[in-house]
């Protein structure tokens, strides 16, 4: 079953069970793309407002890029998902003879880097959720402000999420360059976003309870 296509006490009740999928890369999707619905929300809640008319192109823009990016994080959910079964068939191989370990050990890297794919690519998602997440704070309504920041915090939250995701595979890789290249790529979207989204949150903080 189509995981986005489950009602949202259908997903909780999958991710609580022992089943291997969906787990926290697929919640992790599903946060960020919660986050991104969010930012969007404040852009719908803008357009049309007299007040706001010098930028409601610009909202509408914004609702384009959140909508497409949103729906890109939903899909994300179920390719996680999918992403996970190589691993787990990969673990499940036997290992008896020599020639058995090797093509053990070969499919399970390749399984190890299909599995960092999908929570790079969430996390690359989420940047840009909170980049469109300043965009709806310095533009969208005064009244939703407060929506803005919790879409900078939920795509936070999911991108390093996924950045723990990331960790847990390069873990396990023998080819270590490859593992840490990955890991810097992850670094990197890390260090230059979770500062944006925390920035984000103490302005707008600081913004509602009048201490400026």
């Amino acid at each position: 079953m189509e995981l986005t296509k489950s009602s949202c006490e259908g997903f909780l009740e999958s991710l609580a069970s022992k089943a291997p999928a969906p787990g926290g890369g697929g919640a992790a999707a599903l946060v960020g793309a919660a986050g991104v619905a969010l930012g969007n929300m404040v852009g719908s809640l803008t357009v049309g407002k007299k007040k706001y008319a010098a930028v409601e192109a610009d909202l509408r823009a914004l609702n384009a890029r959140a909508e497409a990016l949103r729906r890109r994080l939903e899909a994300l959910v179920q390719a996680d998902a999918e992403a996970f079964m190589p691993l787990a068939a990969a673990y499940g191989l036997p290992k008896e003879t020599p020639s058995q370990q090797a093509h053990k050990a070969a499919v399970l890297e390749q399984a190890l880097d299909g599995a960092c794919a999908v929570p790079l690519e969430i996390m690359e998602a989420c940047c840009e959720g909170i980049a469109l997440a300043q965009e709806y704070a310095a533009k969208g309504s005064a009244l939703a402000v407060s929506d803005a920041g919790c879409a900078a915090l939920f795509c936070k939250a999911a991108l390093q999420a996924s950045g723990l995701n990331v960790s847990i595979n390069t873990k396990l890789m023998a080819d270590r360059a490859h593992a840490e290249a990955l890991n810097a790529k992850a670094d990197a979207l890390l260090a230059q976003y979770v500062p944006l989204a925390d920035t984000l949150y103490e302005k707008m903080a600081t913004q509602l309870r009048g201490e400026v």
